[in-house]
């Protein structure tokens, strides 16, 4: 958000450019509120351009069964991203998500057979499992998030594979398949569980207790410590809710493709969450947390992949545009002295 402008004139530097007249701001600080403009408002502007670049040059773009594929395929992207801006605003990271969606993946077939909604919870549980261990890594041990989750990374998918076999496994469960590929009301039930999630972590975020102890941790863990906030149950909170949040998008992908496949499920998506983060206005460094510009963020990812794909593109460009996404993101989020 622009930051209030204080009332108190400063005396004249005469060593000041000449370029910048009295009663404007310096050169400086008028690119630092131009890059905080772009930080804040930058992916609903690039969400424009995209949409008006296929809705101009992409066929069939703009039907309404088009449109709900590009919202269905969208939503592992986006729980995956909710969790992560939640570790992202602790200035954490976790590169674990994908394994944990390829584990749960994994889980589901094994325990079928107890019925439909036992699989899903056992495998929503080994998520869960998977992020304690990633947060009680961080904030117990205190070991670097990256490299705790980094670790869990390449483990958690040689696990998922070990528990697969290294096999897909199709899956024929009308329960499952109503959860993946259903509507309500005309809407995909997909959707509709994102947009819970978003409102859930939107609330938790901005009123609760917790979402004040998040931005604190996040702004300055030293200080928050010496005020006595519960810094490491909150990190644990986190991480938990990460490994929870993916282990769902791993049962919501599962679901809806209707087979298990533990090489492939979940396959770079971090490089996608983190990416729709910090796009979406949530810093890399902490102390600040976008709900809504987090979902806009992974929309704006699956709009790049659908507009490279549409145009017979190899899927390197999609993932070259994210990486250079990120690397602009960051340099317009880095820190400029408070200015």
């Amino acid at each position: 958000m622009t930051e209030p402008m204080t009332g108190t004139a400063a005396p004249r530097d005469n060593t000041a450019p000449a370029g910048d007249p009295p009663g404007r701001l310096p050169g400086a600080s008028r690119e630092n509120a131009v890059l905080r403009q772009v930080r804040d408002h930058g992916v609903y502007v690039a969400i424009g351009v995209l949409l008006l670049f296929n809705l101009l040059f992409t066929p069939n773009f703009a039907t309404v069964g088009n449109l709900r594929l590009q919202l269905v395929q969208v939503v592992p992207v986006a729980i995956v991203a909710l969790g992560m801006a939640l570790v992202v605003a602790t200035e954490g990271i976790d590169l674990s998500v994908g394994s944990v969606m390829a584990i749960t993946a994994a889980i589901i077939p094994l325990y079928l057979g107890y019925g439909p909604w036992v699989a899903v919870g056992v495998g929503i549980a080994a998520g869960v499992v998977v992020g304690a261990f990633n947060g009680t890594m961080v904030a117990v041990f205190g070991i670097q998030p990256i490299i705790a989750t980094l670790g869990v990374l390449v483990a958690g998918r040689a696990l998922a594979l070990v528990l697969a076999d290294g096999r897909l496994v199709e899956i024929f469960d009308p329960s499952l398949q109503s959860l993946g590929n259903g509507t309500l009301g005309g809407v995909p039930v997909t959707v509709l569980i994102v947009a819970a999630l978003a409102a859930v972590v939107g609330v938790a975020v901005r009123w609760s207790i917790f979402g004040r102890r998040l931005v604190a941790v996040g702004g300055n863990r030293t200080a928050a410590r010496l005020a006595g906030l519960p810094v490491r149950r909150t990190l644990l909170v986190v991480y938990v809710a990460s490994g929870a949040l993916a282990a769902l998008a791993g049962v919501v992908n599962t679901a809806r493709l209707g087979a298990s496949d533990p090489s492939f499920v979940g396959l770079l998506i971090e490089l996608s969450a983190i990416t729709a983060v910090v796009v979406g206005g949530t810093p890399l460094s902490g102390g600040r947390i976008r709900v809504v510009g987090t979902l806009l963020g992974a929309l704006l990812m699956q709009l790049i992949a659908a507009t490279v794909i549409q145009h017979d593109l190899p899927d390197s460009v999609a993932r070259m545009i994210q990486a250079a996404i990120i690397v602009v993101a960051v340099y317009v989020q880095r820190d400029r002295g408070g200015a």
